[in-house]
């Protein structure tokens, strides 16, 4: 009886530090936007810059509002692989070169194409990770600019 109230206090625990570690990734996130343009229209994004922020990204989030996005920040050009790992729903994804131009992109990418990973045609310095559909719905192409923050 004892082991069984243990283990049940446990599970609380570990619940509660999940709901404690999730909200405050969610309030890290909306604090740290930053304006900037794509093809002329205004988001707000999150900047990433280390390793462990780059590999988290967006996994976990419920989604994103139709005018934000996230910027992964690398320190030289590469071929910078993005997967969906324990993402909940579709983005567009845009690899930006050192100028802000949109170098290649992936419409639409869903969850359930990890654990593939896409990469850019060419090297890029920045990943950006918008809501599925933002890049046609605002003329988006390969080759449009970005005003980077």
């Amino acid at each position: 009886m004892a082991i069984a109230k243990g283990m049940a206090a446990a599970a609380i625990l570990a619940a509660a530090a999940f709901v404690l570690i999730y909200s405050m990734q969610q309030r890290q996130f909306e604090e740290h936007r930053v304006p900037m343009r794509i093809g002329g229209v205004p988001i707000l994004v999150s900047i990433v810059e280390t390793p462990d922020e780059r590999a988290r990204g967006l996994s976990g989030r419920e989604s994103l509002a139709p005018d934000e996005g996230m910027l992964f920040i690398f320190p030289e050009d590469g071929y910078y692989s993005i997967w969906m790992k324990d993402m909940l729903f579709s983005i567009d994804i845009l690899w930006l070169s050192a100028e802000g131009e949109v170098v290649d992109m992936r419409r639409d990418v869903a969850p359930e194409t990890y654990p593939a990973g896409f990469s850019p045609h060419m090297p890029a310095r920045f990943v950006l990770e918008l809501p599925a559909g933002f890049s046609e719905r605002n003329g988006i192409e390969i080759g449009s600019m970005a005003e980077l923050p």
